[in-house]
C-alpha cells in the first residue's frame, strides 16, 4: 500500500451569513416592529479519523479547501441555514499544524476521532437584538463574521505494528514482500524506496500484524541528512522495531549506527521492543554466518529471495509485540 505523508493545504472556513435588518409587514400591521432573523454560522473544516485509511494521498493534489457560507436571516426572526461543515477523513496517526508558526493544532489517533482545523464564522445578528425603549425601530444589523483562514500542513505518523528499520539496499523492501501481499519497489542500488509502504502479514490460526517498510535511514538521520527527519517521525508510532542488516556488512557496526541514530532522534524510541533480521543470507554457503555477531539484541538469519526462515522470522516477531496485539 503506497501513500503519501504531507500535505499542505490553504483551507477557507464558510463565512457567517448576515443578519436580516426586516420588519413586521402584514395586511392590518403596516408598521410592525423588527423582526429580522440572525445569520447562519459559516462551515467548519474539520479533520475525521478513519481507520480504513492508510495514506494522506487523498489530501496531496488539494492545494485550496473551500467551506460553505451560512445563509443569511430572513423576516419573522428566522435564522439561516448554517453551512454544512466539510468532514476530511484522514488515517489515523494524522497530526495538523499551522504553516507559518508551526502551532500544533491537534493530532487524530482514534477511529472517528474529529479535530477542528478551520472555524466558520458566526452569523450576524438580526435588527430583533438591537430593539431598545429608546431606538424600536432598528434599521441595521450585523453583517456575518468572516470564516477562518489558515495553511496547515498536514503529516502522517505511520501506525503499524511492526517498523523495518535498516540502511538503504539492506533488503527491507523484499522482506515486506515476501512476507506480506505488498509490492513495493525494489532494485539493487540505494534509496529504491522514497516512501513508507505497508503490508499485512499473515500467520496461522489468523492471526497476522502490520508491517512498515521504513525508507532506509543513513548516518546523521537525526539531523536531517538524506531526509532522515521525515522517515524517522515513522518509526515513533510503531509498536515494535524490526533491525534489517544485510549479512555482506559488518553487522556489528551497522546495527550500532541504526541504535545510536534512535537515540539521537529520540531515546525512548529504544524502550519499543526490537529484533534484528540479518538478511541476504544467500551469499553465505548453507545460509550460516562465517563468524557469530556480538549483539546485545535477538537475531534471525533470513533470506528474502531463498524463503529461508521467514516463518521463524514472523513467529518470533509474534511474540515480540506487546500483550495487547500480541503475546500468545
Amino acid at each position: 500500500m503506497r501513500f503519501a505523508d504531507y500535505a499542505k493545504i490553504y483551507l477557507k472556513a464558510g463565512n457567517g451569513g448576515a443578519g436580516s435588518a426586516h420588519f413586521r409587514r402584514e395586511k392590518y400591521i403596516p408598521k410592525g416592529g423588527p423582526d429580522g432573523g440572525d445569520g447562519g454560522r459559516g462551515a467548519h473544516i474539520i479533520l475525521k479519523g478513519n481507520a480504513n485509511m492508510n495514506t494522506l494521498l487523498d489530501l496531496r493534489y488539494k492545494k485550496f479547501i473551500r467551506a460553505p457560507h451560512g445563509n443569511p436571516g430572513s423576516k419573522q426572526q428566522m435564522t439561516g441555514k448554517s453551512g454544512e461543515d466539510l468532514i476530511l477523513p484522514v488515517p489515523l496517526g494524522t497530526i495538523a499544524y499551522e504553516s507559518e508558526t508551526r502551532r500544533l493544532l491537534g493530532e487524530v489517533t482514534e477511529d472517528g476521532q474529529e479535530l477542528l482545523v478551520a472555524q466558520g464564522g458566526k452569523g450576524g445578528l438580526g435588527n430583533t437584538h438591537f430593539k431598545s425603549s429608546t431606538n424600536q425601530s432598528p434599521r441595521y444589523s450585523q453583517p456575518g463574521e468572516p470564516g477562518e483562514e489558515i495553511v496547515v500542513e498536514i503529516e502522517l505518523k505511520l501506525i503499524a505494528d511492526v517498523g523495518l528499520v535498516g540502511f538503504p539496499n539492506a533488503g527491507k523492501s523484499t522482506l515486506l514482500s515476501v512476507v506480506s501481499a505488498a509490492r513495493p519497489k525494489i532494485a539493487d542500488y540505494p534509496f529504491t524506496t522514497l516512501e513508507p509502504n505497508l503490508g499485512v502479514v499473515q500467520l496461522p490460526d489468523y492471526r497476522s500484524f502490520v508491517m512498515a517498510d521504513i525508507p532506509g535511514i543513513i548516518e546523521e538521520a537525526h539531523q536531517g541528512k538524506g531526509l532522515g527527519l521525515r522517515f524517522l517521525r515513522h518509526i515513533e508510532r510503531n509498536r515494535a522495531l524490526l533491525f534489517v542488516v544485510a549479512a555482506n556488512t559488518d553487522i556489528e557496526a551497522e546495527y550500532n549506527i541504526l541504535l545510536e541514530e534512535l537515540r539521537q532522534y529520540r531515546a525512548d524510541l529504544l524502550e519499543k521492543p526490537r529484533l534484528l533480521a540479518i538478511t541476504k543470507m544467500d551469499l553465505h554457503p548453507g545460509f550460516e554466518l562465517p563468524e557469530e555477531p556480538d549483539l546485545d539484541i535477538p537475531y534471525v538469519c533470513i533470506s528474502g529471495a531463498a524463503g529461508h526462515n521467514l516463518d521463524v522470522l514472523k513467529e518470533m516477531i509474534w511474540k515480540l509485540m506487546p500483550n495487547d496485539s500480541g503475546d500468545e
